[in-house]
């Protein structure tokens, strides 16, 4: 059985959220609502995140109503915000920006 990752300190996860643009602290998650142009964009970026996420070992909550996701990212194992919280939110920003999504 591996070892959960650790918690980050509300410090550290201050000045994360400082680089990642719209991400915020939400019923303790990092939390962020993207819109794409369409439905079928959004549901690509969900589809390129699903594959980064699954080489993370580390899975999203989200939902999508339309050209809308919302995310809510969250260690639960570790009960809190950890370094692949931070690590997922990353990837979906940058891959965010190449579907056009704000």
């Amino acid at each position: 059985m591996r070892t959960p990752p650790d918690r980050l300190s509300d410090d550290a996860i201050a000045e994360a959220l400082e680089a990642l643009s719209g991400w915020q602290m939400k019923d303790a998650k990092l939390h962020r609502e993207y819109r794409f142009k369409d439905f079928v964009t959004a549901f690509g970026w969900m589809s390129s995140c699903a594959l980064v996420a699954e080489k993370l070992d580390h899975h999203p909550e989200w939902s999508n109503v339309w050209a809308s996701v919302t995310v809510d990212l969250t260690t639960h194992e570790s009960k809190g915000i950890t370094e692949r919280d931070i690590a997922l939110a990353k990837k979906m920003e940058t891959l965010a920006q190449r579907f056009g999504g704000r």
